[in-house]
């Protein structure tokens, strides 16, 4: 599994962390033996077949990975184009995808003898997830989360503090991702000792965009020998399409399809109300420039001085002013294409999903289907469509009600 996982894609990062004009090391000096040290001990793990087989251990009879891939007959008749399949994260314990990636970090910080560990989220499932994997191990485990987003996402707070997790609500800013990332990296450089940063996306300072990519990359890989299962061997499929915030499920679905041209790979940015002056969305890619945030170069939402704005996304965990600096990298070169879906549309396309196929999205791959249900129509019906389906709905299913002026009382 490693040289598999690995060394697929030779291209990035390089020896200094960079995909091409992003990503690098921009920390603190305090921080940087942390980021050092993590680095070497990954790379020590990149090539011990033992680390791997307790992955694939708890993948299998912890996660229950491999993940269905699931041909969607019915969207696919409906929309009368594209074949339409799933890639059914949402089934894996904790609801996401978050949880492949989890896993690996903390059995790099349990290497590492850290006791305590913290994180960040918008959605709650990377908190969750983290909360799960800390429960299992017996880790302390202190989660941030921005404050709008803890009266947004409710269900998962509990289960985090049900899980022994202590919950910190972050009130600076709006109350979101960004906000709850700051005050993560904050507590890290005053708990250097015995804490481990587990950061949920492929952002942050090297090495997190690249490890976080490796541990989400077992998504495509599943996706190959499965879609040749179902299809025949050799068959890929001609495009991937996720949802993109930071960019973790995104890309562990790209990842294995990078070097297959014939693949088309595209993004699925959070539009908001619109891609607009007011940046009342959070698509860095289409409304952004480059700059430095948490720690790496990106894309980001930011004005003519350099401040990083706000944002918009009715999905807490799209709701992020910057990008993965790889997906960054991916759209200066052209190998993936990257679009913006509103919330109006991202609310459609949860609706139809539950309609039709009996599956709750969460908001997040909601984003990723209604871009789908505008290009599978115009495809004809042998082109094979791969969507992320990253997470449940469940989590979003008061704030949904919300918009769509159900009472829930």
């Amino acid at each position: 599994m490693p040289d598999d996982l690995i060394n697929s894609y030779k291209t990035g990062p390089d020896e200094n962390g960079r995909f091409g004009d992003f990503g690098g090391r921009f920390v603190s000096e305090t921080l940087m033996p942390l980021i050092l040290r993590l680095e070497a001990e990954y790379e020590k793990a990149k090539t011990d077949q033992s680390f791997w087989d307790e992955m694939d251990d708890l993948w299998t009879h912890y996660v229950g990975r491999p993940s269905p891939l699931y041909h969607a007959e019915r969207l696919s008749e409906h929309l009368g184009g594209a074949k339409i399949y799933m890639k059914r994260d949402e089934l894996n314990h904790t609801g996401a995808h978050k949880i492949n990636n989890v896993l690996g970090q903390i059995i790099l910080a349990r290497r590492m003898g850290k006791t305590r560990i913290i994180a960040e989220t918008g959605a709650g499932q990377h908190g969750v997830a983290t909360a799960t994997v800390c429960a299992k191990f017996g880790l302390k485990c202190v989660v941030y989360m921005g404050a709008h987003d803890v009266e947004r996402q409710k269900p998962n707070v509990f289960r985090m503090r049900l899980l022994g997790a202590e919950v910190v609500p972050v009130t600076s800013g709006r109350g979101t991702l960004k906000d709850a990332m700051n005050d993560a990296l904050r507590d890290w450089v005053t708990n250097v000792r015995d804490t481990f940063y587990c950061i949920g996306t492929v952002a942050g300072p090297h090495p997190y965009p690249a490890m976080v990519r490796d541990f989400q990359a077992i998504i495509g890989k599943e996706v190959r020998w499965q879609l040749a299962e179902q299809e025949g061997e050799g068959r890929l499929p001609d495009t991937v399409v996720a949802a993109i915030g930071g960019g973790s499920n995104a890309m562990g679905l790209f990842f294995p399809f990078l070097d297959d041209p014939e693949v088309k790979i595209i993004g699925v940015e959070a539009g908001g109300k619109g891609v607009n002056e007011k940046m009342e969305h959070c698509a860095s890619l289409t409304g952004g420039r480059p700059g430095v945030l948490h720690g790496n170069r990106t894309y980001l939402l930011q004005d003519d001085d350099g401040q990083i704005l706000e944002g918009f996304s009715i999905s807490a965990g799209l709701d992020y002013p910057g990008i993965g600096p790889e997906h960054a990298w991916l759209h200066d070169i052209g190998r993936a294409e990257y679009v913006s879906i509103t919330d109006k549309e991202a609310l459609g396309a949860f609706q139809l999903s539950c309609a039709l196929e009996g599956i709750i999205p969460a908001l997040e791959p909601s984003h990723a289907l209604a871009h789908v249900m505008k290009i599978a129509p115009d495809l004809p019906k042998d082109h094979i469509i791969v969507m992320n389906m990253c997470g449940r709905g469940d989590k979003d299913i008061f704030a949904v009600a919300q918009h769509l002026g159900f009472d829930m009382a």
